[in-house]
């Protein structure tokens, strides 16, 4: 359930009718902390265009053999809405690209996935979503650009982002990997995105409202290890925090 994103870089990317490239990064929204897009490497298959893969139509990661499965055929792909890989996602592109593919418009509701807690997988009901207006403009932003901010606490700064633990049955970051290694010996510890305090994109920095010392006696985060929910309930319990498993919906965190 649990993989990092610089675990699923250089994945394949496998589709209905060949390999499509590798995975090269991924881009989130800065309001649910959510994969809206994977980027693709496509190699000399389509150069000079960002290839986008929406987690609608991701498999698991195969963790073994180290692909996932793209439920697409290369010419839905190729046919889909161009994105010129110098220039961001834009409002325009993403209502284009949901249109073409037919997908529900993740901004079109109050919950991570629009009108849906959790990423709708049946195709049937796609076609029930009605093309919604963006009401506000969630930037996306990149996990290799985030990879490196600092994390500010009330009293000093802690670490840097090292990467992000993401729920491929969701697609939420759940997790910052907090690395230390200036602070702590090397200490590794994770942070909620729902703790975050607010993010300054322009300072790359993010804010925790929580001293220095609290977050050093959270637990250690080993590296490489089963991420299990005994450790996440204890380390939401060391923050007084309730678990995102009991209530999903609440997954906001205030962007500066």
């Amino acid at each position: 359930m649990f993989i990092k994103a610089k675990t699923l870089e250089g994945f394949k990317l496998n589709s209905f009718n060949g390999e499509i490239g590798q995975v090269k990064e991924f881009y989130f929204d800065d309001q649910h902390w959510t994969i809206r897009y994977l980027v693709a490497d496509t190699r000399d298959w389509l150069t000079g265009r960002q290839v986008l893969i929406s987690p609608y139509v991701l498999g698991d990661p195969d963790q073994g053999q180290q692909y996932i499965t793209v439920y697409l055929t290369k010419e839905q792909i190729e046919n889909s809405p161009s994105l010129d890989s110098s220039k961001p996602v834009s409002q325009q592109f993403e209502m284009d690209y949901h249109v073409y593919y037919g997908y529900p418009m993740y901004w079109g509701g109050s919950y991570m996935w629009g009108a849906y807690p959790y990423i709708q997988r049946d195709r049937e009901q796609w076609s029930k979503s009605s093309p919604a207006e963006k009401k506000e403009d969630p930037n996306l932003r990149s996990t290799r650009e985030v990879s490196g901010y600092h994390i500010q606490a009330t009293d000093g700064e802690i670490g840097h982002v090292e990467d992000f633990i993401i729920d491929y049955e969701t697609w939420a970051i759940r997790y910052l990997i907090v690395d230390t290694v200036n602070w702590w010996s090397g200490k590794k510890v994770l942070l909620s995105p729902q703790w975050i305090e607010r993010v300054s994109w322009g300072e790359s920095k993010v804010f925790i409202n929580l001293p220095r010392e609290i977050i050093q006696r959270s637990p250690e985060y080993i590296q490489d290890t089963v991420l299990i929910r005994d450790y996440e309930t204890r380390l939401h319990q060391h923050y007084n925090r309730q678990g995102y498993w009991v209530d999903s919906s609440k997954d906001l965190v205030q962007i500066r």
